[in-house]
């Protein structure tokens, strides 16, 4: 070792002297002071201490830190240079985050005999790893031991005076390499469900049809569930059931749907039946909607205000940074005529970038790259601000959008989810939509951002990689941006000739009542440029085995005489943009059960796959394995590779479930 450290300091001898000698010097010598008292209470450990051949060291005892440190210390007096000192203190820190891995509960002092004594008889079992940027910093160290010329990948980002700083400030009972991670980045925190509240309902169950052959639910194209239950899976858990909505699983992937004519209804509806993979006694009633995609030069301009989150809770790398990089994708999206406006709220809310053309990139990127997190969460005066923003920039012809990007955490001003949706209730009327982007995990308010979204007639989705925001804001930019239908209803009505029961597979947070669809005053969901709605019905029919609800005494049974064919008949009402009265659709569905198509298998086996998520009580034996190889064989074209992944994730809800 020696003599790897002569050739270190013959090494770094050779360096370029600094400009600077005299503040070369001064620095040096407090760099050493500092070094000096961080340590001149350490005891050395005695030779007997460490043992030897014939009688090794005893199981309580250490390596002396003493020498380690005088060892330090003289490489330090040694070199003159800066980069030398930088590499030498990274190599002494570095051995000392590799001897000092100890447990949170390990006592750490002089033991009788003057030498370094550490008690872990109550330590736990468990080895401590050491953290990633330790063994890196390690790595790098021994790496310059034996460089010459010394290696450019030193690195000065902590300067010595910081990582004495640090390892001053480290309790003595913890890692050391604690004080190296404080300025590296940051990871993501892990997630704990008790610190997140997610929308949701309880499952629906099986309705019969003698009793309630109505059902009636508003369209939801949001696909942040499935991102969440995706960060939770690839983070080494199954997500929380409150956060498995199983509608959005569903509605995250695209289906092969026939699109609409020109100059016809701004969506076309397609259905199918088919055989319960889970219950071979019932049928899937599988209902899908495509949204038409109109020209996109058509798009009429944009005003969009990004009404960003940059409190203290935004610092990790999943959250703000993301966040960053995210909206970088979008500006390449938009045209010149496009404007942006960026709002920023944390302690209070402020405009950091006025109206902007999307032209001007360089403007719109060095505002994104000069925000930071700290302080506060200021939900409602941000919202407030960015309306006020959104309502200025508004133009004849022209679409408003805001988009909200935060972690969920408002702590400051209006708070409760059900006043937050009555706020963006009033405020959607000045024509300026809201959409809501979830980023990290930990303390993600998900029910909030759920109420914003809807309210605000806008989409949520949460975004856990950069390959989502590819997704969502790149890919599905404009169904995001250009409405082609508000406020659109669903209702299927089952004939009881031939549907005994009936269940709806999720939307539980999007059930309207009965009277709800006729009434152009109750808010349902939008229906974006070339957006898709898809729904599951798990179906009973009359006769089958499968039948759950007893007959009653004085109901009668309702049997209409002959065969319509008809399983039931459905009724879609939806407003144009901007509109205040409703148009109606209705349509039979066919009772023909035929052979489910791809696309119809792949959605059956997302759907089991959320009730598997949520422990449903109506899958029988059918189990992971049975969905994963369902997802599998139903691909189809998947050029984007999410059904691919989607099979992965399954497979690993199934290693993680056991």
């Amino acid at each position: 070792m020696t003599d790897d450290l002569e050739r270190l300091r013959a090494a770094l001898k050779s360096l370029p002297q600094a400009a600077e000698p005299t503040r070369r010097e001064s620095d040096l010598a407090a760099a050493i002071s500092a070094f000096d008292s961080a340590f001149e209470e350490t005891p050395e450990i005695s030779d007997a201490a460490q043992g030897s051949p014939a009688e090794p060291r005893p199981s309580n005892s250490r390596p002396a830190l003493g020498r380690l440190i005088d060892g330090g210390i003289s490489m330090i007096h040694a070199l003159t240079t800066r980069a030398g000192l930088a590499a030498t203190t990274g190599l002494v820190t570095a051995g000392l985050a590799l001897l000092i891995v100890l447990p949170q509960d390990t006592a750490f002092g002089p033991g009788p005999d003057g030498a370094l004594d550490l008690d872990i008889d109550s330590a736990p079992e468990a080895p401590v790893l050491l953290d990633e940027p330790v063994l890196a910093e390690a790595e790098l160290a021994m790496d310059l031991s034996s460089a010459a010329p010394p290696s450019p990948l030193v690195d000065q980002s902590l300067t010595v005076e910081r990582r004495l700083e640090l390892s001053r400030a480290a309790p003595k009972t913890s890692v050391v390499s604690r004080a190296l991670t404080a300025d590296s980045d940051a990871r993501p925190a892990p997630v704990d469900a008790d610190t997140e509240a997610f929308a949701n309902e309880d499952p629906s169950g099986v309705t019969a049809v003698s009793e309630q052959p109505v059902s009636t639910f508003s369209v939801d194209v949001d696909t942040a569930s499935w991102s969440v239950i995706r960060s939770s899976l690839m983070n080494g858990s199954l997500p929380p059931a409150g956060a498995v909505r199983i509608e959005e699983m569903v509605n995250y992937f695209p289906y092969a749907y026939p699109a609409p004519e020109p100059d016809d209804a701004p969506f076309e509806t397609t259905f199918g039946v088919s055989p319960t993979p889970w219950n071979p006694d019932t049928q899937i009633l599988h209902i899908g909607l495509q949204g038409a995609l109109p020209a996109l030069a058509d798009r009429p301009p944009l005003n969009l205000v990004f009404l960003i989150d940059t409190s203290g809770s935004m610092q990790t790398p999943d959250k703000l940074p993301l966040l960053k990089q995210s909206l970088r994708l979008m500006l390449g999206e938009l045209r010149a005529e496009d404007e942006v406006a960026i709002v920023t709220y944390a302690g209070s809310a402020g405009q950091v970038l006025e109206p902007t053309p999307a032209g001007e990139r360089g403007k719109i990127l060095a505002a994104l790259d000069r925000l930071d997190a700290g302080g506060a969460t200021a939900g409602q005066a941000g919202l407030e601000q960015a309306y006020s923003v959104a309502e200025n920039m508004a133009g004849e012809g022209e679409i408003s959008r805001i988009l909200l990007a935060t972690d969920g955490d408002f702590n400051v001003g209006i708070h409760d989810p059900a006043a937050l949706e009555d706020f963006i209730a009033r405020k959607r009327d000045s024509g300026a939509f809201l959409s809501v982007f979830g980023f990290g995990r930990g303390n993600l308010d998900d029910a909030t951002m759920q109420a914003l979204a809807q309210a605000g007639n806008g989409q949520a989705a949460y975004i856990d990689t950069i390959a989502e925001a590819q997704k969502v804001l790149v890919d599905q930019l404009t169904g995001q941006l250009f409405p082609i239908a508000q406020d659109v209803k669903i209702q299927v009505e089952f004939n009881p000739a031939e549907i005994a029961e009936y269940r709806l597979i999720g939307y539980e947070t999007r059930a309207l009542r009965r009277e709800d669809f006729a009434n152009d005053t109750v808010d349902a969901g939008e229906i974006g440029a070339g957006h898709q709605v898809t729904a599951l019905y798990e179906v009973t029919p009359i006769g089958s085995p499968a039948v759950l609800n007893e007959p009653l005494r004085y109901q009668p049974a309702a049997a209409p005489e002959g065969d319509s064919g008809e399983l039931g008949f459905l009724r879609l009402r939806y407003k144009e943009p901007g509109g205040s009265e409703s148009r109606l659709i209705e349509t039979p569905i066919p009772s023909e059960v035929s052979e489910a198509s791809v696309e119809t298998r792949f959605a059956m086996a997302i759907a089991g796959f959320g009730e598997l998520l949520r422990g449903s009580v109506y899958l029988g034996a059918w189990d992971y394995a049975a969905a994963a190889a369902l997802a599998g064989e139903a691909r189809g074209d998947d050029p984007f590779g999410y059904r691919a992944e989607a099979v992965r994730l399954i497979r690993l809800a199934e290693t993680l479930s056991r």
